[in-house]
């Protein structure tokens, strides 16, 4: 546990290039077209990349407040699994941007915009699973273990202080 505790940054730099890396590798290579939910769920990924370089360039040593940034991320992305999850079980409604449909409308030139600015995915349809489990849910166990980690680390930290 103090391997993984004093590497912690570098492992989650690591498990950021894995899943942005395997997600745009489905999309570009196997044309699997991300619905806007699966967009939503990259967001902590990238911002995990940039928050340890940044704390590696500028060698910012106050670990507590990187590991308060990474739970606030990771927080935001299980959030937005989760949710994709109850999206895809049918247990909850999904945004409007989720939908894959169109909006209605009396013109055409509306319509054709519509059509040509918005993508057709649809939040609810699994396009691809290994081993019957979803890229979402695949997403919420991982954030769901890197939370677990994180909150670990922050409460021995705050342990440490107090002894």
């Amino acid at each position: 546990m103090i391997y993984i505790n004093k590497n912690w940054s570098i492992i989650l730099l690591c498990i950021s290039i894995l899943a942005l890396g395997s997600a745009l590798i489905a999309e570009h290579f196997f044309n699997l077209a991300p619905c806007d939910m699966c967009l939503k769920q990259r967001h902590p990924y990238y911002a995990l990349i940039v928050l340890v370089v940044f704390f590696y360039l500028f060698k910012k040593n106050n670990h507590i407040l990187f590991l308060l940034f990474v739970e606030l991320l990771i927080l935001y992305g299980l959030f937005y699994a989760i949710w994709h999850v109850g999206i895809e079980q049918n247990i909850l409604k999904g945004p409007a941007s989720c939908s894959g449909s169109l909006l209605q409308t009396d013109s055409v030139q509306d319509l054709k915009q519509q059509i040509t600015n918005k993508p057709v995915i649809n939040c609810s349809e699994i396009i691809w699973s290994i081993g019957g489990l979803s890229a979402a849910t695949l997403n919420s166990i991982l954030q769901l273990f890197i939370l677990i980690f994180n909150t670990i680390f922050i409460i021995r930290y705050f342990n440490g202080i107090k002894n």
